[in-house]
C-alpha cells in the first residue's frame, strides 16, 4: 500500500467497550456509520485500540450478519452452508479468490449499466424509484444474462479444477500411495 493511500486512510479504533472511534473525526461512531463509509467507497481500517490487531474484517463481517438479518437476506441457508463447507478444505484459498472475482465482475457489469443509464432520462441518473421500475421490467433479462455468466464461470472452474487432478496425477503418479476409495 502506498503512503499517499495510507495517509487519505481513516482509522477507526475499537475499545474495549466495544465502541469505535473515528480518528479522522474524533468521535464514536456506530456500525451504521461504518456501513455508510462502506457505501461511500471511504478506504478505512479498524483496529483494536489496546492491541493494534486489524478487526475491519471482523466489522464487515458484523454489517453483513446485521444486514441478513434485517430485510431480505442476499444469502441463502443453502449458499451459507456451501461456503462453511470450504473452511479447511484443499480450495479454501480458490473459492474465496473465486468468489471475489465474480462479485468484481458484477460490479462492473453494474458501474457499465449505470454509466450507460445515467444521463438517459433528460440529463439526469435514475431516482431509486426509477431503478425499481426498470428492474422490474428488465429484471428476468438480467438475471438471464447472471445466470448465463455463472454458467460459463461455472464451467471455467470444472476445466482449472480437472486440469489441477490431471497435473497433480502426472506429478505424483510415480509415487507409490494407497488407492483412494471413492463411494
Amino acid at each position: 500500500m502506498s503512503s499517499a493511500k495510507k495517509s487519505t486512510e481513516r482509522l477507526i479504533k475499537k475499545y474495549p467497550n466495544r465502541r469505535l472511534y473515528d480518528t479522522q473525526t474524533s468521535s464514536y461512531i456506530t456500525l451504521t456509520d461504518v456501513k455508510q463509509l462502506v457505501l461511500d467507497a471511504d478506504e478505512f481500517t479498524v483496529i483494536d485500540a489496546k492491541s493494534s490487531e486489524d478487526l475491519t474484517r471482523s466489522i464487515l463481517l458484523q454489517i453483513i450478519l446485521e444486514e441478513e438479518a434485517n430485510g431480505a437476506p442476499m444469502f441463502t441457508s443453502v449458499v451459507l452452508s456451501q461456503i462453511i463447507r470450504y473452511y479447511g478444505h484443499a480450495m479454501q484459498g480458490m473459492m474465496g479468490s473465486y468468489l471475489e472475482k465474480n462479485v468484481q465482475a458484477f460490479t462492473d457489469i453494474q458501474n457499465k449499466f449505470t454509466t450507460g443509464a445515467t444521463g438517459s432520462f433528460e440529463g439526469k441518473p435514475f431516482s431509486p424509484e426509477m431503478w425499481t421500475q426498470f428492474m422490474n421490467v428488465q429484471g428476468p433479462m438480467m438475471q438471464g444474462m447472471m445466470n448465463n455468466y455463472i454458467d460459463q464461470s461455472k464451467n471455467l472452474f470444472v476445466q482449472m479444477q480437472e486440469q489441477m487432478q490431471s497435473q497433480s496425477k502426472n506429478i505424483f503418479g510415480g509415487f507409490p500411495f494407497p488407492p483412494v476409495d471413492k463411494k
